[in-house]
């Protein structure tokens, strides 16, 4: 993979052209001469990349190229820090001018004979190219030939043979999906079935395709399979001989040399009398959809096409065009898992006693994948079953296994076709999730901005490169290459993971193409010139391999105080990201203060307490994340970062019902950070509040900002500011007591891309602006205590999903009203100290899910019209009055009970002795809705309301 790092070079050298390549004594024509000939190889960097798996010569080639892009750039940087060195002033400045003038010629000496070494290497590489070019040329012309597709069709042609005594947990998504296509009600519809590779998705659609009820509902079928190189003509021609072979006429003369067009008006007549179902296999990208759909009519006949694809995008699209379904192909649960790992491995018999801890851990790695089932069960169906030592090699060396056995030979192949189809871009940031530990569940944010850091994203107009980045994460999690693991009530991902076999494959493809090295036993070393370095254990041979000056980033888990001081005492002046979240680390490095180039800094859940003044030398730092430190006071030099995006310095503590939040002093001319994203939180109970809120206001970047401690006097100013933050997309304003009044009626022009906000404070009155947010997916109102009803003013918010309300209100009824709230789906009322009812109208909340009451202490009954919440799953009452409890847990004739026997789960808890003491309402599996009290639950954690 050399396209990344070409363009990541050229971008730099570009930049080294217009500053500083005037300073530059001899080397200026092999600079440019070096980027003259990788802007002519750039062209063909796409292809090569695409033929390195398959080509030894073009390997080697490619790799050759991608270190030398990598050596130049850190040639270039190099020089930069000369350039930059900073000597201080006055007479010890000149000392220190003098003394480093010397030191200076001669490393300006070896970074020019350095340039014009690469610029020979280069010079050499691209003669290769030229040797190559016939290959890069018959490659472009002829996608197939990249080598991805050559075997894929034989083994997917398996899928389509296999026995149904081969098939596990298929039974009940077949008879879901045969149901559907036999459903003569429905028109013309799209069925999408989509998932990672190895799911099955082949296997179970051929099945629904094989059933004999199905092939005689439909008087018209074809199964086209698909792949990345395949030709539309070859495709209509093969479904076109498909519907002639089924309806027994002959092929129209003359198709074999139609056109697209032609022999879509061809299929599209042929169809339109015909109740038909087309299956599009293994379908990868939306281009291969809109190339076929045209040639589909919608004859209301219950026609129906079935797609089997990797991309969720491909899928949701298709079924919004056709209308339909989208299935999501779930992996096996556990029971299935075993049952099919059995069989394989032991041909139907039971696992022996003394193979069962090693056979399961095995099993854990497959997570339910059906193919890497098989696939490991073939290894260790050869292994002699008395030989556990034999057994727990496998286990100890997947990867290894992975790699070289030829009986996983289709497993990497399935799992390795969706890197490959990735644009370079993608494959920077998919290969990059090797760096965390196995089966570690990854903070979307932080991905977002190490992507950044690291140099992966590229600059799209109208786009910052956060935005960019999103997209980038949601087309990985669009084609399956990973999975949410965690989300926000308004839909944002929140957590991300990979598969386990999927992660070995990425850690092998960073390890072979000088991506990133992974370190996690003690005998592993990582190569001299290692560019990324992640380490997963504190491991001893650090103390003797030391050679860390070409890193640019650096990530630690599980390591311990004593390996960081080692790790970080080495040379690494050109370290880009550092990353030691969750380390034992108690104080700021103060090594760090000289790595120039560091854009990405986390000290997160580490007991750092504070800041020294040199950070201020940091100038291309992005990133400062210390969240969950003990930091409370940043330098006045912080505001030195002109290029800071990120500024994260707050902790929570939670405690009961209580949620303390601590931030940082705010900086009296915080405004001078105008590159500023997010700044979360700063503390506003110091002197020069005024001026500090109107600084914010020129921090016109901010997509999220949070203010703790806000005084009413200071109301006015911070709504000044707020208007001319146009970017804003979510806000955090805490009073400083708890009837200190929030004075926010200021704000005559919000931001209109405003989607979440938290309100904590005493409010004289709902702000009139907050119904005009059309984009408001979320509101946490606290400690409001208004007198007016605030629903009145919220129903008619279109896009609000969820509504969070403690002691915000002091009337003794809440009405929610008919055709309010129409895309609520979470609500939470809590500690309304004067409610008495809740009343819900017919058509209210229509699309409600959840709801959550606690501390409602006077509340007397059940909200009524509760029964008209029929898509309520979820309800939820904390800390209640017994006698309302009761009636619904105890009593089964109770019309309490009726009102909520349609909801299929009820929770309710009290707080006590430090935890929550939760109990469930348990449905029995024969549909009797009788309550039954399920077994406790203890937790020391906040209710759901507050999570």
């Amino acid at each position: 993979m050399a396209e990344s790092p070409v363009n990541h070079l050229l971008t730099k050298l570009a930049q080294f052209f217009e500053n500083e390549v005037r300073q530059l004594t001899g080397g200026q024509e092999e600079a440019l001469s070096v980027r003259g000939e990788l802007e002519r190889v750039r062209a063909f960097l796409r292809v090569a990349d695409s033929l390195e798996e398959s080509d030894d010569e073009v390997r080697v080639w490619v790799k050759q190229l991608r270190n030398t892009a990598y050596e130049m750039e850190d040639a270039l940087d190099e020089f930069s820090l000369i350039l930059r060195h900073d000597h201080g002033v006055g007479f010890t400045g000149l000392i220190s001018r003098m003394s480093c003038c010397i030191k200076n010629l001669k490393a300006q000496y070896r970074v020019t004979s350095e340039i014009k070494r690469i610029h020979s290497r280069v010079k050499g590489i691209c003669d290769g190219h030229r040797r190559l070019r016939h290959k890069f040329s018959r490659a472009q012309h002829d996608p197939s030939l990249t080598g991805a597709d050559n075997t894929w069709h034989d083994h997917r042609g398996n899928a389509l043979l296999l026995d149904k005594t081969d098939l596990v947990g298929i039974e009940q998504p077949k008879n879901e999906l045969v149901e559907r296509l036999l459903d003569e009600a429905l028109g013309r519809e799209v069925i999408s079935v989509v998932g990672m590779g190895g799911l099955g998705k082949t296997t179970l659609v051929k099945q629904v395709y094989e059933e004999p009820d199905v092939k005689k509902h439909f008087t018209v079928y074809a199964w086209i399979t698909l792949s990345r190189s395949s030709k539309i003509e070859e495709l209509l021609k093969d479904m076109l001989d498909q519907i002639m072979r089924v309806i027994r006429k002959p092929v129209p003369p003359g198709a074999n040399t139609m056109n697209s067009h032609w022999l879509k008006m061809i299929i599209k007549d042929l169809l339109q009398r015909r109740r038909y179902l087309i299956v599009l296999d293994d379908a990868w990208h939306i281009h291969e959809w809109d190339a076929v759909k045209h040639a589909l009519p919608n004859n209301s006949h219950g026609s129906r096409v079935v797609i089997t694809t990797r991309n969720a995008d491909l899928a949701s699209t298709s079924c919004k065009e056709f209308n339909g379904l989208v299935k999501n192909m779930e992996p096996l649960d556990p029971e299935q898992s075993w049952k099919l790992f059995c069989r394989k491995t032991f041909q139907g018999n039971s696992c022996p006693s003394h193979l069962e801890e090693i056979c399961k851990y095995i099993l854990r790695k497959c997570e339910g994948l059906p193919l890497a089932i098989v696939a490991i069960s073939g290894v260790l169906a050869a292994k002699d079953k008395r030989r556990i030592d034999e057994w727990d090699v496998v286990r100890r060396s997947l990867r290894a296994e992975i790699d070289g056995n030829d009986r996983l030979k289709n497993l990497r192949r399935v799992l390795s076709l969706s890197f490959s189809d990735l644009p370079h871009y993608l494959k920077s940031c998919f290969l990059h999730l090797s760096v965390f530990p196995e089966g570690h569940q990854i903070e979307r944010r932080r991905l977002i901005r190490l992507w950044v850091a690291e140099g992966f994203v590229e600059r799209k107009e109208g786009k910052t490169l956060e935005e960019v980045a999103e997209d980038y994460f949601s087309e990985l999690l669009n084609r399956s290459l990973m999975q949410v693991a965690d989300m926000t009530t308004d839909g944002r991902v929140v957590l991300c993971r990979i598969h386990d076999f999927q992660r070995e494959i990425i850690t092998s493809k960073s390890r072979d193409q000088s991506f990133a090295t992974i370190a996690k036993e003690q005998t592993d070393t990582w190569p001299d010139k290692v560019r990324r370095l992640s380490l997963h254990n504190s491991l001893q041979s650090a103390q003797q391999n030391r050679s860390l000056s070409h890193l640019r980033s650096l990530y630690m888990f599980g390591v311990d105080r004593a390996f960081i001081d080692i790790v970080l005492g080495c040379d690494i002046k050109l370290l880009n990201v550092l990353d030691l979240q969750a380390t034992p680390l108690s104080r700021f490095p103060v090594q760090v203060v000289d790595w120039y180039y560091l854009r990405y800094l986390s000290f997160r859940h580490t007991e750092v307490k504070t800041i020294p003044t040199l950070i201020g030398r940091l100038q291309n730092l992005e990133t400062l994340d210390l969240k969950y430190t003990n930091v409370t006071r940043l330098p006045v030099e912080i505001l030195k970062l002109q290029k800071l995006r990120h500024l994260l310095v707050y902790r929570y503590e939670n405690i009961s019902y209580l949620c303390y939040k601590y931030g940082f002093k705010a900086l009296l001319e915080i405004g001078a950070l105008q590159s500023l994203q997010k700044l979360c939180y700063i503390e506003a109970d110091n002197e020069g509040n005024d001026i500090i809120m109107r600084e914010l206001g020129k921090l016109t970047q901010l997509s999220r900002l949070g203010i703790l401690k806000l005084r009413k006097e200071d109301g006015r100013a911070l709504c000044s500011s707020i208007m001319k933050l146009t970017n804003l997309r979510a806000i955090s304003v805490a009073s400083i007591e708890e009837d200190e009044i929030l004075d926010l009626q200021h704000l005559t022009s919000p931001p209109q891309l405003l989607q979440r906000i938290y309100l904590k404070g005493r409010l004289e009155m709902l702000p009139n602006w907050l119904a005009t947010l059309h984009s408001l997916v979320k509101l946490h109102l606290r400690w409001s205590r208004l007198k007016d009803d605030p629903l009145i003013s919220l129903q008619s918010l279109p896009n609000l999903v969820h509504l969070e309300l403690l002691q915000v209100y002091e009337g003794k009824t809440l009405c929610f009203k008919a055709k309010g709230f129409k895309k609520l789906r979470i609500l939470g009322l809590d500690n309304f100290d004067e409610l008495r009812s809740v009343e819900v109208e017919e058509g209210a909340m229509p699309s409600l899910e959840k709801l959550i009451i606690q501390r409602c202490k006077l509340l007397e009954k059940l909200p009524s019209g509760i029964e008209y919440l029929t898509k309520l799953k979820v309800l939820e009452f904390f800390d209640m009055p017994d006698e309302l409890v009761k009636k619904f847990v105890r009593d089964e004739q109770d019309k309490d009970y009726q009102k909520v026997a349609h909801i299929p789960e009820v929770y309710y808890g009290y707080w006590r002795d430090g935890g929550w003491d939760v109990q469930s309402i348990e449905r029995s599996s024969d549909g009797d809705t009788s309550p039954r009290q399920g077994s406790g639950m203890r937790s020391n954690q906040f209710p759901p309301c507050w999570k």
